[in-house]
Formats: C-alpha cells, structure tokens, sequence
C-alpha cells in the first residue's frame, strides 16, 4: 500500500511539470499562460509561430506520462496501478503543484497515457483526432471528440474493465478542462486554425 502510495505521489509530481512553460524559457518566447487561451499546452505555444517549441511541448507532455506506463508495465505493475499512475500524472499536468495548480487541459499527457498503455489505442484515437481536425480546424474539438471515443476502441480492442474505466476517467477530465472551449464552440466564438 505504501509502495502504490509512493508511486502515485512520484507520477503526480512528475506530471506537474510543464513543457509549455519549460519551452517559454529553452526557445526564448512568451509564457503561453500570458497570451491566448492561457493554457500552457502545445496548442498555445503553437499560436507563437514557433513550431519547434510546440512540437517540444507535445512530445514533453505526451511522453513523461508514457515513459512512466512503460516503466511501471515492465516493471510488472497490475492494471490496478497502471491506473492510479495514469490518473496521477494526467491530475499532476492539469493540476500542478509547481504552478499554484494551474496546469495545461491534457490532451497530450491523455495521449501519452494512451500510449504506454495499447499503441493500438493511441494510434485509433490520433487518427480520429486528425479527422475531426481537418474537418473543422478546431483542436479543441477534436480533442474532445477523440478522447470520448477513447472508452468505446479500449472496450473494442479487448482491454480490461479497469483501463476502459481508466478511459472514462480520462475523458471526465478533458470534457471538465475544456468547458470553457465547449461553450465557445456553442457560441461560434471558438479560437480555430482556419485561414
């Protein structure tokens, strides 16, 4: 018990951290959280025109939540802890104990728990994602409409109760973090990419 504890506490910590915000400092530009949406996510960055330090903040986001998956599978951990870690690190990025708790809304850590868990399941929901994004060029709207299929491809694919259940928790978070953007997108007054 105290060894989950342990673990948890340590995938909570490691998912604080931001790569939006580490990205403001390596590539020299604004704090995402001074401009736009005020998210430090790789959409936010990606509105600076700085490709490289949005492709940074993606891959930093996405994959600490999936080295960690990897780490604790081969470490032989049970669909059980595979859970509490993936929750851990997705409430660490969207809730960080670094930033006063203000975090990103975990779109790319969400695909990177994906990820360490069935590639089969990241791949499926990404390409959903991609779907829904060249369609009506709002990020914000593919991110939701991927993550709540996410529940619906673990359960075709054969994953466990606990890992659909773990889907469902993930797609709870996303929907709450992107209220805000729900509301814009009813309105017609969602930021998009459209040119």
């Amino acid at each position: 018990m105290i060894y989950q504890i342990i673990i948890t506490l340590i995938a909570y910590l490691i998912g604080s951290v931001s790569f939006g915000i580490l990205a403001s400092k390596l590539f020299n530009i604004a704090d995402p959280r001074t401009m736009g949406s005020k998210n430090p996510g790789a959409t936010n960055v990606m509105r600076q025109g700085n490709k490289v330090a949005a492709i940074f903040t993606l891959l930093g986001d996405m994959l600490k939540a999936t080295i960690l998956l990897l780490i604790a599978k081969f470490y032989g951990a049970s669909d059980s802890l595979i859970v509490l870690i993936a929750v851990a690190v997705m409430l660490g990025h969207v809730y960080p104990i670094y930033y006063q708790f203000k975090g990103g809304k975990g779109v790319a850590t969400a695909l990177g728990i994906l990820l360490g868990i069935s590639p089969v399941l990241a791949l499926s929901v990404l390409i959903i994602w991609i779907i829904i994004f060249f369609i009506w060029k709002f990020s914000s709207l593919a991110a939701i409409g991927a993550t709540l299929s996410s529940p619906i491809i673990a359960l075709w694919i054969g994953l466990s109760n606990q890992l659909v259940f773990l889907m469902c928790i993930l797609s709870l978070i996303i929907l709450v973090r992107h209220k805000s953007n729900i509301k814009n997108l009813l309105n017609g007054t969602e930021s998009g990419f459209k040119k």
